[in-house]
């Protein structure tokens, strides 16, 4: 007789009981889930079966903040549910970083095992007030300093390892829907034609992945698996479903528990976000859009898709 997964479970463990900013943790630290945005995102991953990704090249034991994904269970007991990387970086003057997600990899390399960093955040604000990319920039380069005295020590720094940044988007603005960006260091001649070993500059990159929904060609692959997982709208047997045809992940002993409780909390959460976002940010989120793309008021408030009746209330605060 088979069990539920720990990504059963916590597809309906994430109900209404819980913060929607841990049921989104606990359903993107499964390994599965993992493993696949590594194998659509990650160039050292792009060749490799996802299963073979989840059972070899995630690292064996990992823990987020030595507590278990899933309070409810002992995280990593079936080998599914990653514990992660330690997710805090503090400096004396730059204070403490808590990473959503943040665990090791290894990916073959020149007939040798190369060790990666990667973090994972969901992002329900995508105009917090600053721009995203930046933070995930400042959260790459937090990474690879955090490793001296930690991955090398002294002058040592041929061992420094790669990090990655993934930035999961929720509710990115219309244009930026079913789009994923990659953002890298890239060598440039100014003057001759030497060229620099890649491993010797490419340390890090920071990906947006800026979720959509059905009725564009972009939405396949990873952009649909993620709109799935990480719905407010479908109800969890649909996306028990969805998830087992479409991308043949099992939902028996590990994952309908987080999808569950996904989209009991989703319920409660999407009105609730809304209006905090609105009395909060949503001033912020147009005037970003109006200078960064050269937009009026009304094309940004069409982008948000902020409704119509209330598109007067925001165009006169604006004006103040």
């Amino acid at each position: 007789m088979e069990s539920e997964n720990t990504l059963a479970k916590n597809i309906i463990a994430a109900g209404d009981k819980a913060a929607y900013d841990a049921a989104c943790k606990r359903l993107l630290a499964n390994k599965i889930i993992l493993a696949w945005i590594m194998k659509s995102c990650l160039k050292e991953y792009m060749d490799f079966d996802v299963d073979e990704i989840a059972k070899r090249y995630i690292e064996g034991d990992p823990q987020i903040a030595r507590t278990a994904v899933n309070p409810d269970e002992e995280a990593g007991v079936d080998g599914e549910q990653i514990k992660g990387a330690k997710t805090e970086d503090s400096t004396i003057k730059e204070g403490v970083v808590t990473y959503d997600i943040r665990f090791y990899a290894v990916v073959p390399y020149s007939g040798e095992m190369v060790s990666l960093i990667i973090n994972i955040e969901a992002q329900n604000d995508f105009y917090p007030g600053y721009p995203i990319i930046r933070r995930g920039i400042y959260y790459c380069s937090r990474m690879i300093s955090s490793q001296y005295g930690v991955e090398f020590a002294d002058n040592h720094y041929e061992q420094v390892k790669k990090v990655y940044s993934i930035w999961i988007c929720a509710n990115p603005p219309q244009y930026r829907e079913n789009t994923i960006n990659r953002y890298v260091i890239q060598e440039e001649n100014l003057v001759g034609e030497i060229r620099e070993k890649r491993e010797n500059y490419d340390l890090f990159t920071v990906i947006m992945i800026c979720l959509g929904h059905d009725g564009d060609d972009k939405y396949t692959g990873i952009l649909k698996l993620l709109d799935v997982l990480l719905s407010s709208e479908k109800e969890p047997e649909e996306k028990k479903r969805i998830l087992n045809h479409d991308f043949d992940i099992r939902m028996t002993k590990s994952l309908e528990s987080e999808v569950q409780a996904m989209c009991n909390l989703s319920k409660g959460i999407e009105e609730k976000g809304m209006e905090k976002g609105m009395e909060k940010g949503i001033l912020v989120s147009i005037q970003n859009l109006m200078e960064s793309m050269d937009w009026t008021a009304e094309q940004a408030m069409k982008a948000l898709r902020i409704p119509e009746t209330e598109q007067a209330m925001y165009a006169d605060n604006l004006r103040k």
